[in-house]
């Protein structure tokens, strides 16, 4: 087996790996605090609309939407992305979905006085939120957040169904020629780096933020 050539390849296909979950965290975590503030307005013409595109992404496997993105949009709405793109979207999408869940249940969880004394205080809405209330859910959403980021490292694997080159592609490739296991420990490794790199941030930031205890 030709090592060299197998560590380049999977290094380029963790590259698109990285693209993936970045682009994902970028769009998908405000878009899913836009989500959540939706989800929680009283508005049902905001409301109703909302929960449906929570209960599809959550409802359905992540695997069918990419699919979806990839196949289905050019016959019924003639618009064709590539594969990339189409990864990217249905991530985004997916995942705003559940971003927005613990968003919702972290801003829920703060104590509504604390709303009213932002108000008595001379606060704006938006001041209360961003300056109060939002430090505060953060704190309290870093573990749950923290599972989605290394679900999300893994689930860029699922990216290969359409055709995208990413690490666990690579891998099933040389095993499949190979007939050797090594390229499954190597591919093991790499995802343990990012994941201990994801888990060491959010450990790292939860520190950062025992001042509120």
């Amino acid at each position: 087996m030709n090592y060299q050539a197998l560590l380049t390849q999977m290094l380029e296909a963790t590259l698109m790996s990285l693209r993936i979950f970045f682009v994902t965290l970028i769009f998908s975590l405000p878009l899913g605090l836009l989500v959540a503030k939706g989800r929680m307005t009283k508005v049902r013409v905001v409301n109703l609309p909302v929960k449906i595109y929570i209960l599809l992404m959550r409802g359905t496997p992540l695997m069918l939407q990419l699919l979806f993105f990839f196949y289905a949009l050019k016959p019924l709405f003639g618009i064709q992305l590539d594969r990339v793109l189409a990864a990217e979207v249905a991530f985004v999408l997916n995942y705003a979905a559940y971003f927005a869940e613990i968003f919702r249940g972290g801003i829920e969880g703060i104590p509504r006085g604390q709303h009213e004394a932002a108000k008595v205080l001379g606060f704006t809405r938006g001041q209360t939120f961003f300056r109060i209330i939002l430090p505060q859910v953060v704190k309290h959403i870093i573990p749950p957040m923290g599972n989605e980021f290394i679900t999300l490292v893994k689930d860029t694997s699922l990216a290969q169904v359409i055709g995208i080159v990413e690490l666990l592609k690579v891998t099933s490739n040389w095993v499949s020629s190979a007939v050797n296991m090594t390229p499954l420990v190597i591919a093991g490794a790499f995802y343990l780096v990012m994941n201990g790199v994801v888990t060491r941030f959010f450990t790292m930031a939860e520190n950062r933020l025992n001042y509120y205890r």
